[in-house]
């Protein structure tokens, strides 16, 4: 005989139906249906540069599908002009949805500074992809050059051509901080120029430049060719210094938080996989191959494990300048570390005087969806940093930036080319 349906029985045939439910789905089922991603399917640009290595390693270790996005596509650019382009596009018109980017890149587009008619794109910055692993070449007709780059002043001149990635990018701000600090201003003593990361050697060696500022395995496999020399590390200039980011549109982040959330988790995944001594071989390999960079992996390996050849002599073993993934929070953004790239850019005039330096890094910096990402991929809470601050930080000729106090910073820079806002 059928029993009346009371609220009492309901409740019980209700708490019977989870508990079978539970018996039966995969363990964390139920905990795991609030995460996951709303698509599978990310399309995400990168430049043949070494500190891309968390992406093309998340890609090639399972690292995007384990997280719930098993499509997610890790597609080459020209140029960081071309990442700029197809970020505006957007991955549903056929462009991108993120990308591995020079870390002042998402600040100059999502305040318009960059993109076509001034037209803002919302950008969101997800993670540093790595600090140190950078350096300043110079051609080998101009030897005698350090990391105190004095020498030079002698033998460059206003025709000279300097390269870098990007206007108002790191490679930029290296060069330019290294050159003043020399006394020699970049927008008067010599002429620097936008050359992408992959032509650099070439362009040294048909002899249209005079030095550059990139990121590995470029520098290294200008000495190995013997065009030039490494003439200092940019972890010289500002050891530990942030380099790349990993960054996402900001519509993505929007409309699909969690499948934002887990592309970070993988690329966090992929960055402390890449910082394993034990991998260093391996990832050096998968990212040289024809389909990544198409780079002999000897032009990649030795300075990804700290063996500086500087090829003007000088050799380094196990350095401690050496790119870094995930180790000393390399992987966290911190916001003092974004407030020194836009005082630099208002310092050369990218960014003008006055910019709101704070609600900009309110707006664009994730390091709340950064920290949900890391406890995602099973990153300890003791491994998160407590604050959002790595405080002063100081430079090889004596200059501190204090994050609590960037006009004085600014102030004690001799050269520099502030545009009033």
């Amino acid at each position: 005989m059928t029993q009346p349906l009371t609220r009492r029985r309901a409740i019980a045939a209700t708490a019977a139906l989870l508990a079978a439910a539970r018996a039966t789905a995969p363990r964390g089922a139920f905990a795991q249906g609030t995460t996951t991603p709303e698509v599978t399917k990310a399309t995400l640009g990168y430049i043949a540069l070494t500190d891309s290595a968390p992406l093309i390693i998340a890609r090639e270790k399972g690292f995007f599908a384990k997280h719930g996005m098993p499509d997610v596509e890790v597609v080459k650019q020209a140029s960081w002009g071309a990442t700029r382009d197809n970020l505006v596009l957007g991955g549903a018109a056929g462009g991108i949805d993120g990308a591995h980017i020079l870390t002042p890149m998402p600040y100059l587009m999502h305040t318009g500074r960059i993109t076509q008619n001034n037209q803002p794109v919302p950008m969101a910055i997800m993670a540093r992809l790595n600090t140190n692993g950078q350096a300043i070449s110079v051609a080998a007709k101009h030897a005698g050059a350090t990391l105190d780059a004095a020498p030079l002043r002698k033998l460059l001149t206003p025709e000279s051509k300097v390269a870098m990635t990007f206007r108002g990018g790191t490679h930029d701000l290296w060069i330019r901080y290294w050159l003043a600090a020399a006394g020699i201003d970049p927008d008067k003593d010599v002429q620097t120029i936008v050359v992408p990361p992959p032509q650099m050697v070439a362009n040294m060696k048909v002899g249209t430049m005079d030095a550059f500022c990139v990121g590995e395995p470029w520098n290294d496999q200008l000495v190995r060719q013997k065009l030039g020399y490494s003439a200092a590390l940019t972890g010289e200039v500002w050891r530990d210094h942030p380099e790349k980011s990993f960054a996402l549109r900001g519509d993505f982040v929007q409309s699909r938080p969690r499948a934002a959330e887990a592309l970070t988790a993988a690329v966090i995944e992929a960055q402390r996989w890449c910082d394993q001594p034990a991998n260093k071989a391996e990832m050096c390999e998968i990212i040289g191959r024809r389909a990544w960079f198409n780079v002999p992996v000897v032009d990649i390996l030795n300075r990804a494990q700290g063996n500086i050849d500087y090829g003007d002599g000088r050799r380094v073993e196990n350095s401690p300048l050496l790119m870094k993934y995930w180790r000393d929070h390399a992987s966290y953004p911190f916001r003092s570390h974004e407030l020194w790239f836009l005082t630099e850019d208002i310092r050369w005039g990218v960014l003008p005087e006055g910019t709101d330096t704070a609600k900009l890094i309110g707006e664009v910096n994730q390091e709340a969806i950064w920290r949900a990402a890391a406890a995602r991929a099973g990153v300890p809470a003791a491994e998160m940093p407590a604050g959002t601050s790595r405080g002063r930080e100081s430079f090889f000729d004596g200059k501190v930036f204090d994050p609590e106090n960037p006009a004085a910073y600014l102030a004690s820079l001799e050269i520099k080319k502030i545009v009033r806002g």
